[in-house]
């Protein structure tokens, strides 16, 4: 004789309450907050689905504003869904561009996605994480599948989307294939019926396309929950690996460490809101004592241990802080160091041109030699990458080979 599975126990109002404030803590938008209410009343498990595009081979802190935010659900029993876009990626996501976004290889695209699940894993506990690939109902689709799905959206619709917009009225190109984008990661939503999808809030019209799709479908619509995008090390554009303003997640801790204390001391309390999993009243505490005279430095320091042993360990975080003093506190550097303020545009001072105005180097080309021969150092952390921005606000000691040493500030031009 068989039996039934009991039916799920429905949750209370209270533990619908204390769910939906984890859920919005530190979002940016959820729609539809009272859809989201009845989902969690229901009490099984939700279905909860983030895409990423393996655009580049890292994941770094950026990616994992949403990813935190992943684990607090998950820690709440719902199901997370990791959805690496094999397949939305050969198209380019046009989200935010003014052009056209140059699509990768598959070639490029495999090899970016094979880091993807274990750098997830620092974040999301792996055993409970369901890992998919859209290619996987993507390319069974083909050219019919793919002309019936284009069939359920108007190019009317599309065009209501900003970066569309704007293109079309300035008589930038629109390629076709770029119209495919939202409704092929819709279609994601449709092929793993969400419950709610997550993303940034650039991400807002894809993630609104899933839901249209998912009522096309029959399917009840996923609800969708914003998180704010985190700004870069240089306090101005998105965090991003090609504009070289990112703290990737494998980076060594002695490199996590010096990049997070390079940023301004405004930009480190966006960072504790989107990356510290302090509390709301210790943060707020923190930011009061400093507003009292409390150097802000202290604050950067726990900021840079906490995430440093996240992603590495509260040894490597001991480590990295060690390091760090022995040269800025414990008389490593010299003390007639000179010091100077140096103005930089909105997307901060190239760390070649620093060093010319500093005096460390005659010109940006002997800075640039220094870099290749890595005798170029700020905040004791060896510069390999000619592009690398001092930002706005930025406070750095800079070093040019042995014994030439600066202190520099960076302060925003006119």
């Amino acid at each position: 004789m068989s039996h039934a599975a009991p039916a799920p126990a429905t949750l209370s109002p209270d533990d619908v309450a204390s769910q939906l404030a984890v859920f919005k803590r530190g979002v940016d938008e959820l729609i539809v907050e009272s859809e989201m209410a009845k989902k969690l009343a229901r009490g099984t498990p939700l279905r909860i689905k983030l895409g990423l595009d393996p655009t580049a081979p890292d994941i770094h802190l950026g990616h994992t504003v949403v990813l935190n935010k992943m684990r607090q659900m998950q820690d709440l029993g719902h199901q997370v869904i990791f959805l690496i876009g094999d397949f939305t990626t050969m198209i380019g996501d046009p989200s935010g561009r003014n052009d056209m976004r140059p699509p990768l290889t598959r070639d490029e695209i495999e090899a970016n996605a094979k880091t993807y699940h274990a750098q997830a894993s620092k974040v999301l506990d792996p055993g409970r994480t369901e890992i998919r690939y859209n290619s996987e109902w993507s390319e069974p689709l083909g050219a019919a599948g793919m002309i019936k799905l284009a069939a359920r959206y108007t190019v009317a619709r599309m065009l209501e989307r900003d970066d569309f917009a704007r293109r079309f009225a300035s008589h930038t190109p629109i390629a076709i294939h770029e119209f495919l984008y939202p409704l092929m990661q819709g279609y994601d939503s449709v092929a793993l019926r969400a419950d709610l999808e997550l993303g940034g809030t650039d991400q807002k019209f894809n993630l609104l396309v899933g839901r249209e799709l998912q009522r096309d479908y029959g399917q009840e619509p996923q609800c969708i929950l914003t998180m704010p995008l985190l700004e870069g090390i240089d306090g101005t554009e998105k965090m991003s690996k090609s504009k070289r303003n990112y703290v990737g997640i494998t980076e060594s801790p002695q490199s996590m460490f010096g990049k997070l204390m390079s940023i301004s001391d405004v930009l480190m309390w966006r960072y504790y809101e989107l990356l510290s999993f302090r509390s709301l009243d210790a943060i707020a505490a923190l930011r009061r004592e400093c507003d009292a005279g409390r150097n802000p430095r202290d604050a950067k320091v726990l900021l840079a241990q906490e995430i440093v042993a996240r992603f590495h360990s509260p040894a490597d975080a001991e480590h990295a802080l060690a390091e760090f003093e022995a040269r800025f506190r414990d008389g490593a550097l010299p003390e007639d160091m000179p010091e100077m303020t140096l103005e930089g545009g909105a997307a901060g001072l190239p760390v070649a041109q620093a060093a010319k105005e500093a005096g460390l180097v005659a010109s940006t080309s002997e800075a640039l030699r220094l870099i290749a021969g890595r005798g170029l150092k700020v905040d004791g952390a060896v510069v390999t990458d000619k592009g690398v921005v001092l930002p706005v606000g930025a406070t750095v000691v800079m070093q040019a080979g042995k014994r030439r040493f600066a202190r520099v500030k960076v302060r925003l031009s006119g």
